[in-house]
């Protein structure tokens, strides 16, 4: 019987693409963990003054909302053009719409 070998190498490179996949998600998981203790330290240990703890949690959630998108929701891939285009119109309408309702509230 013959074997065929494109198969064994497709499977051979979708098992190692899959494995770099699986050691990218951990380490942006235990990334987003470490993010996590560090906000929490910062609040615990009154390790800043309190004008820039606000911003800094901030910072770290966007960081977070960026690894959850790009790694998580697989927004990076292929094929994912038009779901990231319809998120990223989503965001900028909301920004717009905060930035605005803040100018009308403090003009």
């Amino acid at each position: 019987m013959v074997e065929n070998t494109s198969s064994k190498k497709v499977d051979s490179f979708q098992k190692r693409k899959n494995k770099e996949e699986m050691k990218t998600q951990l380490i942006t998981f235990a990334l987003m963990i470490v993010f996590t203790l560090i906000a929490f330290g910062i609040v615990v240990g009154e390790l800043m003054p309190k004008m820039f703890v606000i911003p800094t949690i901030l910072i770290l959630a966007f960081v977070q909302v960026a690894f959850q998108l790009y790694y998580f929701m697989h927004l990076k891939n292929a094929g994912h053009e038009m779901p990231a285009n319809m998120m990223y119109g989503g965001m900028w309408a909301a920004l717009l719409t905060v930035s605005g309702l803040v100018l009308l509230v403090w003009w």
